[in-house]
């Protein structure tokens, strides 16, 4: 199951991604918000990284107007690696080296062919599993 989650900014894009999940029958649960007025967003990056950190979501999307306010919130959570692609190969890599179990998008700086392409990457790819990633990784956490 896929985190969504989204501020004011990122509603668009996050309702264009839901619509590409329901039609490839990915299975999500949207952690809000739920319409476009003014909200903030740790809010809801929060709730949607403690549904990754905790096992209820396999991984999570996140989205705002440039995924950068978005990303830094949900990486606050113990256990997340939340990574901010802009296109495919970033998301390819971030999974591959990182194992990131988030992925941030800009609602305000991609459009939806592009987010639908790096979202299916990042869901696409697996962790490399290479001794010197996991060993990088393992850094990252403590």
């Amino acid at each position: 199951m896929i985190a969504l989650a989204s501020d004011h900014g990122g509603y668009d894009l996050k309702c264009q991604v839901m619509d590409y999940l329901k039609e490839s029958k990915i299975e999500y649960k949207d952690f809000g918000c739920y319409d476009k007025t003014s909200c903030d967003y740790p809010d809801f990056a929060k709730a949607a990284a403690k549904a990754v950190a905790s096992g209820e979501c396999d991984r999570g999307i996140v989205i705002c107007t440039t995924g950068i306010g978005i990303s830094i919130a949900a990486n606050k959570v113990p256990g997340v690696r939340c990574a901010l692609c802009t296109n495919a190969y970033l998301a390819k890599m971030t999974r591959l080296h990182n194992d990131a179990n988030m992925l941030a998008l800009g609602g305000g700086i991609i459009g939806k062919n592009l987010a639908i392409e790096i979202v299916e990457t990042f869901l696409n790819t697996e962790f490399s599993q290479g001794e010197n990633h996991i060993r990088r990784i393992s850094k990252l956490e403590e």
